[in-house]
């Protein structure tokens, strides 16, 4: 583990919160996505940084705790932007539905919602990109399917409304060096508790323990990639600098 010793990871998550709060500060406060208004007011590109209700920091100090770290438009020649990214985590027409297959976030707490119980069983949940080759996949009719996921949809976008995040503008290239990348993939690892000892873990009712999917549930993030890294120390010196600026 390049980071050396539990100690210094400790101080460095509690570095992290500290640039958080700053961010914070600095951007005027958290956000929220059923009030994404208009792409104008946003950056064309950046990272953001959701927290959740009743998940709070135990090791690292008060205050939430972080659930997701994300970005878009990181593959060369990607195009979209962190407002379309953000809306496509937040659904359509104000929330009341949404395309879990255009988001990984909604997949996942959809996944999590069926298994909880909070939402009846949902076959086609997940399967396949597009609705209509999860239809010819399951021999089903697309409208039922539609029929079936629509409540699904609907209770993730209620669920994730709830979540405030911080968004910090990164207006770089897409691009296998893109900065955007390197400060997600550097937070995941630093908040992840899959293969280190944990700092901040997940409460005891967090719905993440209902997720199918393992690194969602070792990690305490809903992230499945770079929950495993090892994170460069260095990257809040640059995180730092970021913030900054804003």
């Amino acid at each position: 583990m390049a980071v050396g010793t539990h100690m210094s990871r400790l101080e460095d998550t509690r570095r992290l919160y500290a640039l958080l709060d700053q961010l914070e500060t600095a951007s005027g406060g958290k956000r929220h996505l059923n009030d994404l208004g208009t792409a104008s007011r946003w950056p064309r590109r950046g990272v953001y940084f959701f927290f959740e209700p009743g998940e709070h920091r135990s090791g690292s100090g008060d205050g939430p705790r972080l659930v997701r770290i994300g970005t878009h438009a990181l593959g060369s020649g990607a195009r979209s932007t962190l407002h379309q990214r953000l809306r496509q985590h937040a659904g359509r027409s104000g929330g009341a539905s949404g395309n879990h297959r255009g988001s990984i976030f909604r997949l996942l707490v959809g996944e999590a919602l069926i298994a909880r119980g909070d939402c009846a069983a949902c076959a086609s949940w997940g399967v396949k990109g597009d609705i209509g080759k999860a239809a010819a996949a399951l021999t089903a009719n697309r409208q039922d399917l539609a029929s079936s996921e629509g409540p699904v949809e609907a209770a993730v976008s209620t669920w994730l409304a709830r979540l405030p995040f911080l968004r910090l503008a990164i207006d770089d290239e897409p691009g296998p060096d893109s900065l955007r990348g390197y400060i997600e993939r550097n937070t995941i690892a630093l908040t992840s508790c899959h293969s280190w000892e944990t700092i901040d873990p997940p409460s005891s009712a967090w719905l993440g323990h209902f997720s199918g999917r393992s690194r969602v549930r070792q990690s305490g993030l809903w992230n499945q990639r770079h929950v495993e890294d090892t994170y460069e120390p260095a990257f809040l010196d640059v995180l730092q600098s970021l913030i900054e600026r804003v």
